[in-house]
């Protein structure tokens, strides 16, 4: 276990913080879950891991079994939780250390979002392989896979006290099924673009959703018709979450903006520049709703009170490597920023990364760091790099040239490219 304190940054000589940061993550966190008793969080990674916080003190313990970038996360007790990403597997954790991770296999494509139905006893899944999965948390089994949607499933949530399921998808349809049987039951909405996110308050009858063009708007569960449109000029729209009372909703889209609406009224509160460059993929209210929790392109999430003086953007202020202006890099640094970076470091400096530091490559055995959890294809791999092997691997794709590896698909074509990229790496590592 590594435990990392919350970094407290303050802005002048206040007393009390403006934003506090979330730190120790070595790739960008994708979501964000907050416990029913505010008192943990949960962030999901790019660097395959996942961070359980405790919010008092800031210490985190790292939840590490994925074999790919940890897309959702979500609390299913007081003390279990469930992550799911890129690997196609859904992984549940038991809080207390206890016992170690499940693993839940099915489907054929990420796993973007995660649902638990009101009586903890059923999860749902939604995958860019177009179906749902519904997940039986007692014998951990699959009961289903939902079949519908003519593209990848977003978003799902449990309605009708677990008796519905509500999905979102990027073929631009919102849709319900009964969650015993799998069957479908209607289209509550085509919106014509991809439909990322939604929002469900059923005590007060109303759902939200988020759109690729930009779309926000508030459904009548009823009538289907529109409460309320929050559409803005900037898309898409990435995440939508609302404070433990449903008396106001946030909003992140794909420019880096947090917009605060009051759902008494509909009427937006706030409305401010959250990150300086990249989006907001994830939102999650703290556990007294004074605060809201974001996360985006950085290795880190962010508090932001709801309220405080926003003087300026907090969130991706220092410029990732892999976003450098390519004439200020030569070729083999330029294909390393962009295609190796977010997942390698070069020194073995301690940084978490979705891969194993690149430090001494050159004569090391593929699967050989300790500590690293490979693959079994390349762990297993008779394989040394050098010059000749990377080069293979690159122009092959990491998929043809070690099968079953978790490294993403990746073909550098050009020779001169493969050349460069080998030369800097001797250079550097």
């Amino acid at each position: 276990m590594r435990l990392l304190a919350i970094l407290l940054l303050m802005t002048g000589a206040a007393a009390a913080a403006e934003y506090r940061v979330l730190a120790g993550h070595g790739g960008p966190v994708m979501d964000i879950a907050v416990s029913a008793d505010g008192t943990q969080a949960l962030t999901a990674s790019f660097d395959n891991s996942v961070g359980l916080w405790d919010l008092a003190t800031g210490n985190v313990t790292w939840l590490e079994a994925h074999e790919a970038a940890v897309k959702t996360v979500i609390f299913t007790s007081a003390t279990t939780a469930a992550s799911a990403g890129d690997d196609f597997a859904i992984e549940l954790w038991d809080l207390t250390g206890n016992q170690p991770p499940t693993k839940l296999l099915g489907h054929l494509g990420q796993i973007k979002d995660l649902a638990i139905s009101p009586d903890g006893l059923t999860l749902a899944s939604a995958s860019w392989d177009g179906t749902i999965g519904l997940w039986d948390l007692t014998t951990k089994t699959s009961r289903a896979m939902l079949q519908g949607h003519t593209s990848a499933v977003n978003d799902v949530i449990f309605a009708d006290n677990g008796a519905t399921l509500i999905s979102a998808s990027a073929d631009g349809t919102i849709r319900t099924w009964d969650a015993a049987t799998g069957a479908p039951k209607r289209i509550l909405l085509r919106h014509g673009f991809g439909v990322t996110c939604l929002l469900l308050n059923e005590a007060a009858g109303w759902l939200v959703y988020g759109a690729t063009d930009g779309g926000t708007r508030v459904i009548d569960l009823k009538t289907d018709e529109i409460l309320a449109d929050l559409t803005l000029e900037r898309r898409p729209v990435l995440d939508i979450a609302a404070d433990p009372d449903f008396t106001q909703i946030a909003v992140g889209d794909g420019e880096g903006h947090i917009m605060i609406v009051d759902t008494a009224t509909w009427a937006i509160e706030h409305d401010f520049r959250a990150a300086k460059a990249g989006p907001i993929w994830a939102l999650a209210y703290t556990g007294d709703g004074q605060s809201v929790l974001a996360a985006g392109i950085d290795d880190a999430a962010y508090e932001w009170p709801i309220g405080a003086k926003k003087d300026g953007p907090i969130m991706a202020t220092n410029q990732r490597s892999f976003l450098r202006a390519p004439d200020t890099m030569d070729n083999g640094e330029r294909q390393f920023r962009r295609k190796c970076s977010i997942c390698h470091s070069l020194t073995d400096d301690g940084t978490r990364r979705a891969g194993p530091t690149l430090a001494g490559l050159f004569g090391r055995k593929a699967g050989s760091i300790p500590g690293y959890i490979y693959s079994d294809s390349v762990a297993g791999a008779d394989l040394i790099w050098n010059d000749t092997t990377i080069d293979q691997l690159f122009d092959q794709g990491p998929e043809h040239y070690i099968p079953g590896t978790k490294m993403p698909m990746q073909r550098i074509a050009a020779p001169q490219d493969r050349a460069d990229l080998i030369r800097f790496l001797k250079n550097n590592t």
